[in-house]
């Protein structure tokens, strides 16, 4: 196998990732960006995006990821689908193993982003991809005229839930308080839709079925009731857990396994930067991510030229 040598290696494709590898190639630094499923991250499973500047009427998450990648690509970026498995410190360089592949840069910027958390209860597992379901846009459409759930009750669980109404005749959110955590405009969509009805504090203890969903077994919290409620689909939306393993033991983490960084998006290791959802921050949206990767991208250019400056003067 042949070693490549870069500048830059970017680890994760989403708006932060694109954003890092435009700026990094618009700036002159020879990079590679490494994404395992498409580039776009969670934004390119996304409907609509309706907060990002620049467009009046929202712009549907794939339309805006398709348009991010073509636009670092114009200026060079170089991207490759695959799994990192390893991060490895070479002296002043650093080595990525990429499923055999070697690529060795002098700098990284990781923005591998988030994943749904799963609840881990009976039938979860066993019905992933047969009516269980973490993406209302990639299954929704297989739901037409049926009963689905929707559990959560955070930004994603009810923009999620008012999409699935597209769909849907009835769709049921679940959440565990007896108030949403989602943003009040949202919020409001959702107690105006007829389609949707809340179950307040409840918690889905186990998905019914056997070669697909017929049902969740729920639970009061309060009063400890059982009940079953018949669904053909149950869309999961309870936290998200960043895509870091491959960083444990290298750089400093939060308890919740996100990356620690400072404003310059650099982790406690110098050369190892860290941009997006993956990092510890107070807001993991697109429009935050896209600054981010400007961020990381310039922070690892300054790193870079101090690198060669070290060598020139023989340090």
């Amino acid at each position: 196998m042949g070693r490549p040598e870069y500048d830059l290696l970017i680890i994760g494709g989403g708006p932060a990732g694109l954003t890092a590898g435009m700026y990094a190639t618009r700036g002159g630094l020879r990079t590679v960006l490494i994404e395992k499923l498409a580039p776009g991250g969670q934004a390119a499973s996304t409907f609509m995006i309706e907060n990002y500047p620049g467009f009046p009427e929202g712009i549907p998450g794939p339309e805006l990821s398709q348009a991010m990648e073509n636009q670092a690509k114009r200026f060079g970026l170089e991207i490759i689908n695959g799994e990192i498995e390893q991060l490895i410190s070479q002296g002043h360089l650093w080595e990525v193993i990429q499923e055999g592949n070697k690529f060795i840069g002098k700098a990284v910027i990781v923005a591998t982003g988030v994943n749904p958390v799963k609840l881990g209860i009976p039938g979860e597992e066993e019905l992933t991809g047969r009516g269980v379901s973490y993406c209302a846009t990639c299954d929704g459409p297989f739901f037409r005229g049926q009963e689905i759930g929707v559990v959560g009750g955070g930004d994603s669980a009810v923009d999620e839930a008012l999409y699935l109404t597209r769909f849907a005749n009835q769709v049921y959110l679940i959440h565990r308080r007896n108030a949403l955590r989602a943003e009040k405009i949202i919020q409001e969509r959702a107690f105006r839709n007829e389609k949707i009805k809340i179950l307040w504090d409840t918690v889905v203890t186990k998905v019914l079925g056997e070669t697909g969903v017929e049902g969740i077994e729920l639970r009061n919290v309060k009063t400890r009731e059982m009940r079953t409620l018949k669904v053909s689909g149950v869309f999961f939306y309870v936290g998200l857990k960043p895509n870091a393993e491959f960083l444990r033991g290298i750089v400093k983490m939060d308890e919740q396994g996100y990356v620690i960084t400072d404003d310059h998006m650099a982790t406690s290791v110098p050369g190892i930067f860290a941009a997006g959802d993956v990092r510890q921050k107070l807001l993991r949206q697109v429009t935050t991510a896209v600054g981010d990767g400007a961020t990381a991208a310039f922070a690892a250019e300054r790193y870079i030229e101090s690198l060669s400056s070290c060598q020139k003067g023989g340090h």
